[in-house]
């Protein structure tokens, strides 16, 4: 399994330390950047792994920054990329069982545990094959393009 994991500025302290310390021997943990703490646009990360995402290169991709938010937005303009922003395992749980998210975002301010601990819930987490989440996962499909 191939993971992409990009932040800006305010996300790259944690996102070194998750390269350094994420260990699974399934998973290869793929640095998007940023390569430094000096500031940096949160779009040019995030459009990049997300487009990564979408072309099927990656399985699932990771973004930090300051809250989360503003990666989850970049990375939602990708057509076929299901950005959640998630705060704890929780989120996690929801958001790939009802949502089939291949994208979770986070912030940079998250401890080292509760990250490794919501990557790993994210890769072992499957999407729901319950028609009602499937139906409206196919809704969203069908008006992104169509719009």
């Amino acid at each position: 399994m191939k993971i992409g994991i990009a932040s800006d500025h305010r996300g790259y302290d944690l996102k070194e330390l998750l390269l350094k310390e994420f260990k699974r021997e399934d998973v290869e943990l793929i640095d998007y950047g940023t390569d430094s703490e000096e500031p940096a646009d949160y779009p040019d990360y995030a459009f990049k792994l997300a487009e990564d995402v979408r072309d099927k290169k990656l399985d699932f991709g990771i973004t930090l920054c300051g809250s989360g938010i503003g990666m989850s937005m970049a990375c939602n303009k990708v057509k076929g990329v299901r950005c959640a922003r998630v705060k704890d395992v929780e989120d996690v749980i929801v958001t790939r069982n009802d949502n089939d998210a291949n994208v979770i975002s986070f912030s940079g301010k998250s401890s080292l545990e509760l990250s490794l601990a919501i990557i790993n819930r994210m890769i072992d987490t499957p999407a729901s094959a319950e028609e009602r989440h499937v139906r409206r996962r196919n809704k969203i499909a069908e008006y992104e393009e169509n719009n």
